[in-house]
């Protein structure tokens, strides 16, 4: 499919759940172009931060309403991957 990784993988969310999901699960969450599957963001992973991938789960996250005075929109679709690590991988740029 996608051979660049930066297209594949768009950006790491950080949240208070994900933190804990990384502490207690080493699962890593990222949004990720909604073209992609499950294959295609392992690789992306594995070779972007050189860690062993057990596990991705993927779901698509709908968009929301949101109004600006009278004119109403949605927010546009994205897609969320939740990536499993092997135990005792970690990637050091999103540890504090």
């Amino acid at each position: 499919m996608m051979t660049d990784i930066r297209s594949i993988i768009k950006r790491h969310i950080t949240t208070e759940r994900t933190t804990d999901m990384r502490a207690n699960n080493n699962e890593y969450v990222f949004e990720v172009d909604s073209k992609a599957n499950k294959n295609t963001i392992r690789h992306a992973v594995e070779n972007a931060f050189k860690v062993k991938v057990v596990d991705v789960r993927t779901q698509m996250v709908p968009g929301k309403r949101r109004r600006m005075g009278r004119f109403a929109g949605t927010t546009p679709m994205w897609k969320k991957a939740i990536v499993k690590l092997q135990s005792g991988d970690t990637i050091a740029m999103f540890e504090a």
